[in-house]
């Protein structure tokens, strides 16, 4: 029952969904004291509980169920001391847990009724979304529709200003060859020459730099035309300007004669006046004179002179007046006279301005008709430049055409590639050995003592560098491998070897490479090595060619992602060497629980552990300088520096080519395996005692799924050790596995080296997959059962 409750996590989260509800105003039934009637009924024999007092019995205490953990609690309750034979008191206590089990089913009723209401709210809110969904929906329809209609219009306009445009288009071409009789068309016409040439060079740029040319000439054009039209405007203001002047001219000498006549006509008035003058004096001095006899008529004549008088004060403010008129009409007449000798000035100076323009004109229609030649030339020029674009443009494509094709070819032979050499991996073997002899130490001693071991490596065509040789009390063992390194081989030797393996990641295989020996046999060294570009191991070597292929094949399209993890199986339980605030102290009670999962495609993943990206060597490096100083390493007599652990370096690596669609999933493990030694030359004890006998385990699960494999049995006992059942994915398939072994060269380890190379060639007789080569490896005889018992 407990395993199908839900986690607290979720009562939480409803306990939550509760408060909130509450706090909107939503009815949510309070949590009752469900077991209170039941436990006072029990107080009371089991009728109606009464109001407790002194004289009553004792309450029950009140149940109440506030999550997971009550209900936990409930489950794991167990029958209190009560004998068998009495059912009277157990049968009491199953009633007991049976009323509290029925209280806790009201509980999740209870909150089963709370979750209804919940979710018939939900329901509503979901009924109101989707009709706010379905209004949206159809305002997106009428949306489109305009949408639809406006790009139809649109479109139509295009097509309007697409047909304005030839018109334009052609227009523009009639008023290149009307604007090919200027003078400046010769020098556009010259540059457009060499910008063609230029642009026959280069002949990706040539289309644009000709159009360019091409408007500038036409921009060219049209600042002529409008200069020519500004000269024939200017032409026939001037004429209109001299017509002006002639005609001004003949006003005014219009003016003239008339003013002329009105000069005669105030002289005669003036005569006449001078005349009437003298007359009116006469008559006055024959007034006088008879006067005399007049003077009965003095009255009237007093009249009469009076206005005489007054007439005469008229005449001579007239005659004032028209002498002024006269004088001003002389000025006029003089600035008359000037202005039109100017006039004159001008229109001669016009009529020689007329004469040098057409000059000029005539000379722009020469220079313009050479221009017309010019130009002529130039078109064929652009003709045959733009022929020359076409040919390039269509040896363009021709070399696109082909460098598609090797692309293409590329990608086949990429392909091709990784298939022969998967092939050829698989010829040599999917589980292959290689076999490293440790350099003699200062320390060590002599390697051969009067009973020790002398070890050899034979020179023959058949055997050389796979070959080894061990002399052991008068006998000779010889083992053959894939590759044997003796103690002169450098890392870079070993590492040129196997990485052809590491190619094999990248190309989507699962690829696996252990160190397997005795301990101080320098597996360690062969897998991490030592500071220095020389020392450098397997693994930093490893992954320095993967980001490094990796970077080179990213101009091929192909992008890869890069996540590693580090463990170590110590005493049968995994450590994670990543995790986060790791103490380099072990705890059992404190640590996590990890399990080894495998799917149906053979990933293998482990529960909980620290998996981290990686784009960079340097990122793996302080990785493994991490790991290094969480790893268990313990002094024993055999080595000061043991490993006590075997330590696992998982490196999964995804790669895609957006170009060719392909996708690839590699897995490379890089594994240093505890040394195996004898209990009675390490010493160990206590700690290190427990930790020899949990490596000579594994080791011997090891050897057991090694010899089940090679026998072809139907079950192989992976799941005997968490080292091989971390391994069964590389253990089959077309999985790549490669196993180191290393041996010392100690005469005092004799023991240790024959059961190694033993071991090893038991490996090496296996088939997993494409059967591979036939091998130099000795048959296995009855000594193969010498195995890991005896540690």
């Amino acid at each position: 029952m407990a395993s199908s409750l839900p986690p607290r996590s979720s009562y939480l989260k409803k306990e939550n969904a509760g408060t909130a509800r509450r706090e909107m105003g939503l009815k949510v039934a309070p949590r009752r004291n469900v077991l209170s009637a039941i436990n006072n009924g029990e107080a009371n024999g089991g009728a109606p509980s009464a109001p407790a007092d002194g004289g009553g019995a004792e309450a029950a205490p009140v149940v109440e169920f506030g999550g997971r953990e009550d209900v936990e609690r409930l489950l794991a309750e167990k029958m209190k001391g009560k004998s068998k034979n009495d059912f009277k008191g157990r049968n009491e206590q199953m009633s007991d847990y049976i009323k509290k089990l029925r209280a806790c089913i009201r509980w999740y009723m209870e909150l089963e009724d709370g979750y209804l209401a919940e979710q018939e709210k939900l329901r509503s809110t979901l009924d109101a979304e989707n009709s706010r969904h379905t209004e949206l929906e159809a305002q997106l329809s009428n949306a489109i529709e305009e949408l639809k209609a406006a790009n139809l219009d649109l479109t139509r306009r295009c097509e309007s200003l697409e047909e304005t445009l030839n018109r334009e288009k052609s227009e523009k071409l009639i008023a290149v060859e009307s604007y090919e009789k200027e003078k400046q068309e010769r020098e556009s016409a010259e540059r457009s020459r060499d910008v063609l040439t230029v642009e026959l060079e280069r002949a990706t740029h040539d289309a644009k730099r000709f159009s360019e040319q091409l408007k500038m000439v036409q921009d060219t054009n049209k600042r002529l035309q409008e200069y020519n039209t500004s000269l024939q405007q200017y032409n026939s203001n001037l004429q209109a300007d001299a017509s002006k002047s002639g005609e001004t001219i003949s006003k005014l000498q219009k003016e003239k004669s008339a003013m002329m006549e009105t000069m005669a006509a105030l002289r005669e008035c003036h005569n006449s006046m001078s005349s009437q003058l003298e007359s009116s004096r006469a008559s006055q001095q024959e007034a006088i004179r008879v006067k005399e006899e007049l003077r009965k008529e003095v009255e009237c004549r007093r009249a009469e002179s009076k206005q005489v008088r007054d007439d005469r004060d008229h005449a001579v403010a007239q005659l004032n007046s028209l002498n002024i008129e006269l004088a001003t009409c002389k000025e006029q007449f003089g600035r008359a006279s000037k202005e039109c000798e100017c006039m004159s000035t001008k229109v001669s100076a016009l009529e020689e301005t007329c004469n040098t323009q057409q000059e000029q004109i005539q000379t722009l229609q020469k220079q313009l008709a050479v221009a017309t030649d010019k130009l002529k030339l130039a078109d064929v020029t652009a003709i045959e430049a733009m022929t020359g674009y076409e040919e390039q443009k269509e040896k363009i494509k021709y070399l696109e055409d082909r460098l598609a094709h090797a692309e293409s070819q590329i990608v086949e032979g990429d392909e091709l590639r990784k298939k022969l050499h998967n092939t050829i991996l698989e010829l040599k073997g999917n589980i292959r050995v290689f076999c490293r002899v440790r350099p003699l130490l200062r320390f060590d001693g002599d390697s051969n003592g009067p009973e020790g071991a002398s070890i050899s490596f034979p020179t023959s065509v058949e055997s050389a560098g796979r070959a080894i040789d061990l002399m052991n009390q008068g006998q000779k063992l010889s083992f053959s491998y894939d590759k044997v390194f003796d103690h002169n081989a450098s890392q870079e030797d070993v590492f040129v070897e196997i990485s052809q393996l590491v190619q094999s990641a990248l190309d989507g295989y699962k690829v696996c490479i252990f160190a397997y020996g005795q301990t101080g046999s320098g597996k360690t060294y062969t897998m991490m090595g030592k500071s220095g570009i020389d020392q450098k191991g397997i693994i930093p070597r490893s992954l320095e060619q993967i980001f490094k292929t990796s970077q080179s094949l990213e101009s091929q399209g192909w992008k890869y992602s890069m996540q590693a993890s580090m463990l170590e199986i110590y005493n049968e339980s995994i450590r994670d060497l990543l995790a986060p605030g790791r103490p380099n102290s072990f705890d059992m009670t404190t640590s996590k629980q990890y399990t080894i999962k495998h799917d149906s495609h053979g990933n293998t993943t482990v529960s909980d552990l620290t998996i981290i990206d990686v784009f960079s060597i340097a990122d793996v490096t302080n990785l493994l300088e991490k790991a290094s100083h969480s790893r268990s390493v313990g002094k024993t007599q055999m080595n000061e520096q043991s490993s006590r652990s075997h330590f696992v370096f998982t490196l999964k690596i995804s790669g895609s080519n957006e170009n060719t669609g392909q996708h690839v999933q590699g897995v490379l493990n890089l594994i240093d395996l505890a040394g195996s030694e004898r209990l009675a030359k390490s010493g160990s004890t206590g700690d290190r005692l427990k930790e020899t006998q949990s490596i000579n385990k594994s080791l011997s699960a090891l050897s057991d799924v090694i010899f089940a494999i090679g026998k072809g049995d139907d079950h192989v006992p992976f799941r005997n050790s968490k080292l091989t059942y971390l391994l069964q994915p590389c253990l089959g398939g077309d999985s790549k596995t490669l196993m180191f072994v290393n041996i010392s060269p100690e005469a005092s380890s004799v023991g240790e080296t024959i059961c190694s190379l033993r071991f090893a060639s038991r490996v090496n007789a296996c088939e997993i997959g494409i059967p591979r080569r036939q091998t130099q490896a000795r048959p296995f005889d009855s000594r193969l059962s010498y195995g890991f018992q005896q540690y």
